[in-house]
C-alpha cells in the first residue's frame, strides 16, 4: 500500500507539471525531453536491477511505442495546452470507462446493465466539464481541446487491449515502448523542424519531472506495489484518487480557481468508474 500510495502521489503532481512545462515548450519538445528521460530511467532499471529473461525482445514494442508514449502524450499534451488543468484532467481521467468498452468490443467480456449505467454516469460528467455546466446550450469552452483529451482516453484504451496480449516482463516491455516512443519523438522533431529545446534549467526540469515522474520512476514504484500487495484490487481503487489530489496541486500551485462544474463532472465520472468496478471480484495478486 504504501507503494502504491507513493505512486499515486507522483502521478497526481503531473497535471500541475505538463502545465508549466508547456509554458516553455511546444507539445513535441515536452515528448522529446520526457519520454528521453523516461527511456534513461527504464534502461538503467533493467541494467542494474535483476535482468529478467528476454530483456533483448523488442517485439511488438515498435507498435505500442507508436500507441504509447508517442500518440498518447503528444494528443494529451495538445489537450493540456488549450484547456484548463482541471478540465484536461478530468476528461482524460474517462480512460477507465474507455476500457470496459474496448474489452467487451476486442475482449470478450461481459457487458451489463451496470456498466452501461456507469458509461451513462460517466459521460454525463464528461458533458458537465465540457460546458462548465451548460448542458442545455451544449456551448463548449474548446470543442477541440474537449476532442484531443477524450482522444487521449481512447489511445490509451486501444494500447491497454493491446499490452494485454503482451507476455513479455513489465520492465522490458516499458523500456522498449519507451526506447521506441522516443525514436519516433525525435523523427517528428525533424519532420516538424521544430528547435531542439536548449538546456536551459526552467525548461529542461519540468519535462524531466514529468519524465520522471510520469512515465519512468512512477511505473517502476507502481510494479512494485502490483508485486507486493495481497489483492491488486484493492491497489487499483487506490489510483481513483490521483485525480482528487491533482485538483489539489493545480488549485495550489496553478493557481486555477476550481469551477463548480468540474467537481461535479469529476464526481460523476469517478462514480461511474467505482459503480462499475463494483461488479469486479477482488482479485488476489
Amino acid at each position: 500500500m504504501i507503494y502504491a500510495l507513493l505512486a499515486v502521489l507522483f502521478w497526481s503532481t503531473v497535471a500541475t507539471a505538463f502545465k508549466i512545462a508547456l509554458r516553455g515548450l511546444s507539445e513535441g519538445q515536452l515528448l522529446w525531453l520526457a519520454s528521453g528521460t523516461a527511456t534513461v530511467v527504464l534502461g538503467l532499471a533493467l541494467a542494474f536491477g535483476r535482468r529478467p529473461r528476454r530483456v533483448r525482445d523488442f517485439w511488438p514494442s515498435p507498435l505500442l511505442g507508436l500507441l504509447n508514449p508517442f500518440a498518447y502524450y503528444l494528443v494529451l499534451f495538445q489537450a493540456y495546452h488549450r484547456l484548463p488543468a482541471q478540465e484536461a484532467l478530468v476528461l482524460n481521467y474517462t480512460w477507465p470507462l474507455v476500457l470496459t468498452v474496448l474489452a467487451a468490443l476486442f475482449l470478450r467480456r461481459p457487458f451489463g446493465r451496470r456498466d452501461f449505467a456507469a458509461l451513462v454516469l460517466g459521460f454525463l460528467g464528461v458533458a458537465v466539464v465540457a460546458t462548465q455546466g451548460r448542458l442545455t446550450s451544449l456551448t463548449f469552452t474548446d470543442p477541440t481541446g474537449t476532442l484531443l483529451a477524450l482522444l487521449s482516453a481512447w489511445i490509451w484504451g486501444a494500447y491497454w487491449v493491446l499490452n494485454l496480449r503482451d507476455r513479455r516482463p513489465a520492465r522490458v516491455k516499458l523500456f522498449w515502448n519507451f526506447a521506441f516512443g522516443f525514436v519516433y519523438a525525435s523523427l517528428a522533431m525533424l519532420v516538424w523542424k521544430q528547435p531542439w529545446p536548449r538546456p536551459a534549467p526552467g525548461l529542461w526540469l519540468p519535462a524531466v519531472y514529468v519524465g520522471l515522474f510520469e512515465m519512468g520512476v512512477t511505473f517502476l514504484v507502481w510494479l512494485q506495489a502490483l508485486a507486493r500487495t495481497r489483492s491488486v484490487a484493492r491497489a487499483n481503487t487506490l489510483v481513483y484518487l490521483t485525480p482528487v489530489l491533482s485538483l489539489v496541486w493545480i488549485a495550489w500551485i496553478l493557481r486555477e480557481p476550481l469551477a463548480p462544474a468540474t467537481l461535479v463532472g469529476l464526481a460523476l465520472i469517478l462514480g461511474g468508474i467505482l459503480l462499475e468496478e463494483l461488479r469486479k471480484p477482488s482479485a488476489a495478486a
